[in-house]
């Protein structure tokens, strides 16, 4: 019954759940968008199928991203006011700047991509798809900004007790936010490509066989294969610029305990606080060395370093770090080999053979596993800190007790299980339509096909479904 303790799960619940969806929208909006563009291009419907598919389930992620993210922002005044009374002056604006610049682009123009094809030209219709994916953008570089400061504060100084800014560049392009943008974009961009090449390999699996599911296909898993090298390369630059400014959330990624070189990289072990070792470890001589300081014998920082006079712990918790690490790495790495493997089929056969498109099937989720582990490495490795040097976690809760706590989160934890039951029921269910329908569907220019006008003109466009 801790209010400090059920407060961080509260927040983390209502996180866990809304991240899911922009994760969705943040690259699907540009994926709609290059559909949108090769359909211009070429004139070919099965583009536009795919993008009349799509763009529901954008709609759809849309709606919940916004329903959990508005009671994500109330708890910053029940539950964490001290956050608002110490830095508000920095973080109140950033989030003005993301409702203003983001939000209200993106809800004006989904109107027009969801109901405007029948009543805008096509060049129109283009123009609000495209708008939708930079608000998107926009809304996540702002999110960004303000959870990157939170890590690397800057462009600041503290005046009787308050956080003013007196830098706003800096403050914006703080030492992390460049590493933590792109790698988050990066992790939208993997997954949105293995929804996408899940829930196509689901319809070609149950039969459908239509152009515009291949062409979904084939572009979510090359964009997977291409996109999750580049993920790993950017994702150790984050790694070593995160050992510069957060070098205890490195220590705890590691389960490494004393300052030393030639430092193992763990693949497995049990890190124990109270005996300040682990058990039953796996490890890869000199490897975590070797990625950090690029060399053997590179020296890594450790836990103990961490640890007060007193006694008090200066470090995050260290499991959760740990195994969060090792999920999402561990979830990158199967990414890596199921895009290329499908990648090649496609590639040099045309064609995917069904144990590698029941593969892929529970792939489709396989960026929300590896965004989740990452978010939990990155906010619970802050920790002690809200905002690191500045204020703590625990400075900043309010007033609140911990039954009224308790009764919320469960209540919040309901909601969310049902929810997302009934996200995935209804992404369940208009893949298997897509599919029934696309199966019966004959490709784009048989004879009795009703076609798209031609890309380019001013006419009013009639969608060919």
């Amino acid at each position: 019954m801790d209010p400090f303790i059920l407060s961080r799960i509260q927040f983390g619940a209502n996180i866990s759940f809304h991240i899911l969806f922009p994760t969705i929208t943040i690259a699907l909006g540009w994926l709609l968008l290059f559909f949108k563009w090769r359909f211009n291009r070429t004139g070919d419907e099965s583009w536009m199928q795919a993008y009349f598919f799509w763009v529901k389930i954008f709609a759809l992620s849309f709606a919940l991203g916004v329903v959990s993210g508005i009671t994500m922002s109330f708890q910053f005044g029940t539950n964490w006011p001290g956050f608002m009374e110490k830095v508000g002056n920095v973080a109140g604006p950033l989030l003005a700047y993301e409702v203003l610049t983001a939000f209200f682009l993106e809800a004006v123009f989904l109107g027009i991509m969801l109901f405007g094809f029948r009543r805008v030209s096509n060049r129109v219709h283009t123009l609000a798809t495209f708008l939708v994916a930079f608000g998107t953008t926009m809304s996540a570089f702002w999110i960004i900004v303000l959870n990157s400061w939170m890590h690397t504060p800057t462009g600041y100084e503290i005046r009787e007790g308050v956080v003013h800014a007196t830098d706003w560049m800096a403050i914006i392009f703080n030492p992390s936010m460049p590493y933590r943008l792109s790698h988050m974009l990066l992790a939208s961009g993997l997954t949105v490509a293995f929804l996408v090449a899940g829930v196509s390999a689901l319809r070609y699996l149950v039969g459908d066989r239509s152009t515009g599911m291949f062409k979904a296909l084939k572009t979510g898993v090359y964009t997977a294969a291409l996109l999750i090298p580049i993920q790993i390369f950017v994702g150790d630059l984050h790694g070593l610029n995160t050992l510069e400014h957060q070098p205890a959330k490195v220590a705890a990624m590691e389960g490494n305990w004393e300052t030393r070189g030639n430092v193992p990289l763990l693949l497995f072990a049990l890190p124990d606080e109270e005996t300040r070792s682990n058990s039953f470890e796996l490890s890869i001589p000199n490897g975590a060395s070797l990625i950090l300081k690029h060399e053997a014998a590179g020296v890594v920082p450790g836990l103990n370093d961490f640890v007060a006079e007193d006694g008090t712990i200066e470090h995050p918790p260290v499991a959760p770090v740990f195994w969060g690490f090792r999920i999402m790495v561990g979830t990158g790495m199967a990414m890596l080999v199921v895009s290329w493997a499908a990648a090649w089929f496609l590639w040099r056969r045309n064609e995917l053979p069904k144990p590698i498109a029941y593969v892929l099937l529970p792939m489709a989720f396989s960026g929300w596993i590896a965004t989740l582990a990452g978010w939990y490495v990155t906010e619970i490795g802050r920790q002690p800190w809200l905002v690191s040097g500045v204020l703590s976690t625990k400075e900043a809760l309010g007033p609140v007790s911990g039954g009224m706590v308790l009764s919320t989160l469960l209540m919040y934890l309901a909601t969310y299980v049902l929810l997302l039951f009934a996200y995935l029921f209804v992404l369940t269910r208009l893949t298997l339509k897509a599919a029934k329908d696309g199966d019966n569907r004959p490709d784009p220019g048989v004879a009795g096909e009703t076609a798209l006008p031609a890309p380019g003109a001013n006419a009013v466009l009639q969608p060919g479904e």
